[in-house]
């Protein structure tokens, strides 16, 4: 067993180096090609006679009439609209180009497109030594648009249960985007900066905010200290936006501290009910840093809208952002199903749909429905209940559960004020797995992702560490096997106080083992766990 399990890291160290050198190999292939090539053009100059050669062709094109180039520019036309027809109807079946396809999937790998770089530093195994981990092209992670506050939202859980919702793993994740994002390589490192560069870092939380207040010992006017005190020290939403604006107001030009800064406001009023005003923060902050569309900004401004209740900005902002050549997400694919399944889902029965048929906006809102959850297929279980929700993490993985769970946790309510939405994305959801049985690995509309998914989940959700098993499915617990479903508190934590007086509610943690006639989960006995949590705004 030694033997087999230490040759699977110098295999994968071996294939990985082979496709570097492939790739860094191929630029001088090209160019020993071109050379051999020329030589061979020299060596059979006299043999082919090609000095005769090119002079009758030369003779050849100077006789052509204009005739010939109208017919070839018309030729050349005629295939280019052919060409144009054919992408406009492979789009309108798929929703990809079949040109953008071909390329990406066949072209680039042999072009060496795919990064070799990897994420060994982050990881090592308990003797030190480091564990080869997927490269970052593969399994690449993405900071959550929607991310709770730890002080103010995630600590509260801690309190209650003692335990972590967030993995070490996401939390270094999130001290290395601190890191890149307020202490840039071209600044000069101030000791403020220095001290807050060791603060991201720690593990204790205690030990962060100390550094914080060292660091403003130092600097009066150290925003990235203010920032962390509103992130990790505040226990309130109304008190991280009092140190937020005092951050914003000593944060100077730095971009990447108003971006910041101005994107967590815009979500403490949003969690403040003042959702207005959070969708004009929203819509300036994306008007004045275009080209910072990668921190997904429009994702926070479509959960806003969607509070609102405002869908044709929810539309307007939509065809803006699903574009074939943007990044897609959950957000995107389920929103845009979510509205076309609004159109039709309040006078929507499956009995009648199979008497008559389904309409044309029946159609398209389960076609919709069918290319969201190819793009994700663990959204619907979520929505309609069927596992139960825990703390979205600080970063998720596309196309994966912990996607899943971080959309789930603040659409689910938008999805339920949609009469009979809901009951459309139950008849029609598992649709997608009959036309393709597995769209993670082969879809029609999406490309497959690695098997890494799995793993790095696993490093994302907190729980499957805890129970030692995914929510929802059975592990052995006392000697028995129990569906273990994490029922996480949403409404309390995010419901905004519109007085300043302090709400107070008691805290339940309610353990059963007796089947829940309640759940749609096939899973049963249920052990749940409901966690309703004191909190004041």
């Amino acid at each position: 067993m030694e033997d087999t399990t230490g040759s699977n890291p110098q295999s994968l160290g071996f294939t990985e180096k082979l496709k570097s050198w492939l790739s860094w190999s191929w630029t001088y292939v090209c160019f020993i090609w071109f050379g051999m090539v020329l030589i061979m053009i020299y060596v059979l100059w006299s043999p082919l006679k090609l000095q005769e050669t090119l002079t009758s062709a030369s003779v050849f094109l100077n006789t052509l009439t204009p005739k010939f180039y109208v017919a070839l520019t018309g030729t050349s036309s005629l295939i280019s609209g052919l060409i144009l027809i054919f992408e406009w109807w492979y789009f309108r079946k798929y929703g990809t180009s079949f040109i953008e396809q071909v390329s990406v999937s066949h072209l680039r790998p042999l072009l060496g497109g795919v990064e070799s770089s990897s994420t060994t530093g982050l990881f090592s195994s308990v003797n030190g030594e480091a564990e080869p981990r997927p490269s970052v092209s593969e399994c690449k992670v993405w900071r959550n648009p929607l991310n709770l506050f730890r002080g103010a939202e995630y600590n509260r859980y801690t309190w209650v249960t003692g335990k972590e919702p967030l993995t070490y793993y996401d939390m270094n994740l999130s001290a290395q985007d601190h890191q890149t994002f307020f202490t840039g390589d071209t600044q000069q490192l101030r000791p403020e900066d220095a001290v807050m560069q060791k603060a991201w870092r720690e593990r204790n939380p205690q030990a962060r905010i100390r550094a914080a207040y060292q660091a403003i010992e130092m600097n009066h006017e150290c925003a990235a200290a203010y920032v962390l005190l509103a992130e990790e020290e505040a226990t309130t939403i109304t008190e991280a936006e009092r140190l937020f604006k005092k951050a914003l107001s000593i944060a100077g030009k730095d971009v990447n501290l108003l971006v910041y800064i101005k994107r967590r406001l815009a979500m403490c009023a949003r969690k403040l009910g003042r959702i207005k005003e959070a969708v004009k923060m929203m819509r300036d902050l994306m008007k004045e840093f275009p080209l910072l569309g990668m921190l997904n900004i429009h994702e926070n401004l479509l959960e806003a809208l969607l509070e609102l209740q405002a869908y044709a900005d929810v539309q307007a902002v939509l065809a803006k952002y699903d574009d074939i050549s943007l990044p897609k997400s959950a957000t995107i694919c389920y929103t845009s199903a979510l509205l076309k399944a609004r159109a039709v889902s309040d006078k929507f029965s499956p009995e009648a749909a199979s008497r008559r048929g389904l309409s044309t906006a029946e159609m398209n809102a389960v076609e919709a429905i069918h290319r969201a959850v190819e793009f994700n297929p663990h959204v619907p279980k979520y929505l309609l209940e069927m596992k139960s929700l825990i703390l979205p993490p600080e970063h998720i993985l596309k196309r994966g559960d912990s996607e899943a769970v971080a959309y789930a946790f603040f659409h689910l309510q938008h999805w339920k004020r949609a009469e009979g939405a809901l009951n459309l994305l139950h008849c029609t959801w598992e649709g997608t797995f009959r036309i393709i049985p597995y769209p993670l690995e082969k879809g029609h509309l999406f490309y497959p992702y690695p098997g890494c998914t799995e793993t790095a989940d696993r490093e994302l959700l907190p729980f499957l560490q805890h129970t030692l098993c995914t929510p929802g499915f059975l592990c052995r617990q006392d000697g028995k096997l129990h569906a273990v479903q994490f029922l996480a508190p949403a409404d309390s934590d995010l419901t905004p106080s519109h007085t300043h007086t302090q709400t107070h509610t008691r805290t339940h943690i309610h353990i059963s083992t007796t089947p829940n006639p309640q759940t749609k989960s096939v899973c049963s006995p249920v052990f749940s766990i409901t966690v309703h949590l004191l909190h004041c705004y």
